[in-house]
């Protein structure tokens, strides 16, 4: 990926105006689904499909003969960190966040659906610092503001 736009999305994101944040949002999204070209992004609308489906083997199936095939693509290992997340497979899904966080420490994403994994096993401190650094990237997400205010009324 070039990282010149990529910076300067991420810059975006802390930006006061809405929609600036949202339009950098989106790109952003958009550069993690193309890494790979439209064949790869194709595979992960289709993995989407089959869960919205409800085929959550076949989606299963297909986004990890992807990363098989190409283990670098840090979106694939996202898309499949939230099949397991949706399964409540949660030690699991926290391996596939933390494979994406490797991959791309930017991917506000991964940061959040770690945080919500690790609150899911009840591991509250390190849920908090994985929704900070989502916040650290993405400052206005108040939805990681007040999953940091639920973890810390739970750590009590």
């Amino acid at each position: 990926m070039n990282d010149s736009p990529v910076d300067a999305l991420l810059q975006d994101l802390k930006n006061p105006q809405e929609a600036v944040r949202q339009r950098a949002t989106q790109e952003l999204w958009q550069i993690w689904f193309q890494q790979k070209g439209s064949q790869g992004c194709e595979l992960l609308l289709q993995s989407q499909s089959l869960i919205d489906e409800g085929n959550m083997s076949e989606a299963e199936a297909l986004l990890t003969g992807l990363i098989d095939g190409q283990p670098d693509f840090a979106e694939a290992w996202n898309r499949r960190a939230v099949l397991y997340y949706l399964q409540d497979r949660f030690p699991e899904a926290v391996e596939d966040c933390q494979v994406v966080i490797r991959l791309n420490p930017h991917h506000f994403g991964a940061w959040h659906g770690l945080g919500l994994c690790l609150a899911a096993l009840g591991e509250y401190r390190q849920a908090i610092s994985a929704f900070r650094q989502a916040l650290a990237i993405q400052p206005f997400a108040l939805m990681n503001q007040r999953l940091i205010l639920e973890c810390t009324v739970l750590l009590n």
